[in-house]
């Protein structure tokens, strides 16, 4: 069990793919979303579901963890964002079935109210955008040395990364790999690595310890 995390607390389509394929590489272990509390206590790194939306919760129950915010263009993440909540509606809301209920919660607190009026509304995803960034800069505002905020797509961030991790200096032309480009969200399934940390056992998820602990 890895007590301690590096929790990726972007939002869905800043990158959480990209930055998860990097991670891979670095010779972590790594989870792209988490509902299993196996999954937790194998994965070194987790990005996702659940972790943009119970940051704080994991940042006390796994002390002495790294978080790393991923910021992104509006004119980019608005159509992507927008993209992928329209495909996800209906499993997100429908009370006979769906998402479970981990992705069910995660995405209704996020972008509440969740309605199809709302995530067709290109004001309203950039409040829940700011909110959410505003949630994270505030709660590690006297913890800087905690807290990464980068854009993958600028040339600096890897590098950025790597001191991050504290980790020996990389190419300087190295970048992050472009993945899930044209609104597709495939990208993870597809990659092979040993490294890999499956988010559920047989598509099921179980109770995730840092939210018993809360009470939830």
């Amino acid at each position: 069990m890895n007590s301690t995390k590096i929790f990726i607390i972007g939002l869905p389509r800043t990158g959480t793919t990209s930055i998860c394929a990097a991670m891979l590489e670095l010779g972590y272990t790594v989870a792209h979303t988490a509902y299993t509390q196996k999954t937790f206590d194998h994965a070194q790194v987790i990005a996702d579901t659940p972790i943009f939306a119970d940051f704080k919760r994991l940042d006390t129950f796994y002390p002495d963890s790294k978080f790393i915010y991923l910021s992104r263009e509006s004119q980019k993440w608005l159509p992507s964002i927008k993209q992928l909540l329209q495909r996800m509606y209906i499993n997100v809301t429908r009370d006979d079935g769906g998402f479970n209920t981990i992705i069910k919660r995660c995405y209704q607190s996020t972008f509440s109210p969740f309605t199809s009026d709302n995530i067709e509304d290109d004001n309203f995803l950039s409040l829940c955008y700011q909110r959410h960034k505003s949630e994270v800069g505030q709660y590690f505002l006297a913890r800087p040395k905690d807290l990464l905020t980068i854009d993958v797509s600028e040339s600096d961030s890897y590098q950025k990364l790597l001191n991050f991790l504290s980790l020996a200096q990389g190419n300087e032309s190295a970048s992050f790999e472009r993945l899930n480009a044209g609104g597709k969200v495939t990208a993870w399934k597809d990659l092979i690595n040993k490294n890999k940390i499956a988010s559920t056992k047989n598509g099921r998820i179980s109770l995730l310890t840092y939210l018993d602990a809360s009470g939830e």
